[in-house]
């Protein structure tokens, strides 16, 4: 995707946690929980990978990604499929997409990659005058 910039990886975190998993020191109730609310996100906006789940095996891993910023108004904390996401970079300033992870058997679920998209120039807001 183009204009992404300030990208952080969270591979480490990843290896971290699934390492705690496979050590027995972390339960599977504590990874894989995902809300019904992520799992429907994954379901109708995700976009399938082609990692299988690290802890069931089952299945192949969802991406969503979740936008937040300032200037996206109701649309913030909404989970979004990537056609939209290239629409979106076109139409605003700026906004932070979130990629998460989500196994849709298990529950499992970890922030892959976070990232900043949009035009780079914030649009200017409506200047408010004496009477209003």
């Amino acid at each position: 995707m183009r204009n992404q910039r300030q990208v952080v990886d969270y591979a480490l975190q990843r290896r971290a946690l699934l390492a705690e998993f496979h050590s027995g020191r972390v339960s599977t109730m504590d990874v894989c929980d995902a809300t019904p609310y992520l799992l429907r996100a994954a379901r109708f906006h995700g976009q399938p990978s082609k990692t299988s789940c690290p802890v069931c095996r089952k299945e192949t891993l969802t991406h969503v990604s979740w936008v937040y910023g300032d200037e996206l108004k109701h649309a913030a904390g909404s989970a979004r499929a990537p056609e939209e996401l290239e629409r979106m970079a076109n139409l605003f300033g700026e906004f932070t997409v979130y990629v998460v992870e989500v196994c849709r058997s298990c529950g499992w679920n970890h922030l892959v990659q976070s990232y900043v998209l949009g035009t780079g120039t914030p649009h200017p807001r409506p200047r408010r005058t004496a009477g209003q």
